[in-house]
């Protein structure tokens, strides 16, 4: 992991260009809690200013995560550009745009960074596109879906629950929480 450590204190030039294979196993090495595999190109150009360096990251590929509906392993694409100021000074220092690492490493490992860059630019969700999720598996979340509707009315029916009466005799309909209504929507859309 040492090629992810960039000399700052020792650039001999006002700029310099890294690039980045990262495959399999870079994920493997830093133990990247979501993306296990992937296949990226990385360019990293520092620029040295005054008291700082620019660092400015360009990722393309592709990574491979599982499914969140089927558990599947599916590929995102990935095209991200990043920007980060180093400065040095005496204690490692995390800000939002800025970090200051100690100057006598004089350095910075980007390993992490590249990882959080990549995991940034990637869809909150990871599902697959409509009917390409495994069959077995939404067969078995269907048929436990199912069961658990099954039983929350049978439990409603138990409790005498058929909705409030109104003073007047008609009926009036139980109210449900909008949000449990939002994901029955999602789960519909994703049976079709």
């Amino acid at each position: 992991m040492d090629i992810y450590k960039v000399e700052l204190k020792e650039m001999r030039e006002d700029s310099c260009r890294y690039t980045y294979e990262l495959d399999d196993a870079f994920f493997e090495a830093i133990e990247a809690p979501e993306i296990q595999k992937g296949h990226l190109h990385v360019t990293l150009d520092v620029r040295k200013g005054i008291d700082v360096y620019h660092l400015s990251f360009h990722t393309e590929g592709v990574v491979t995560v599982p499914c969140d509906r089927c558990l599947d392993d599916m590929d995102i694409d990935v095209m991200t550009d990043d920007r980060l100021d180093v400065k040095l000074g005496a204690d490692y220092q995390d800000g939002e745009t800025c970090v200051t690492v100690p100057e006598e490493d004089g350095y910075i490992d980007v390993a992490w960074l590249l990882y959080e860059f990549i995991e940034l630019s990637l869809p909150m969700t990871h599902t697959h596109a409509p009917g390409e999720c495994n069959p077995q598996m939404m067969g078995v979340l269907n048929e436990h879906l199912s069961r658990l509707a099954d039983e929350a009315e049978a439990e409603d029916a138990e409790d005498g629950e058929d909705g409030p009466t109104r003073t007047d005799g008609t009926d009036e309909e139980t109210p449900t929480d909008p949000r449990w209504d939002a994901l029955k929507q999602i789960l519909n859309n994703n049976n079709k």
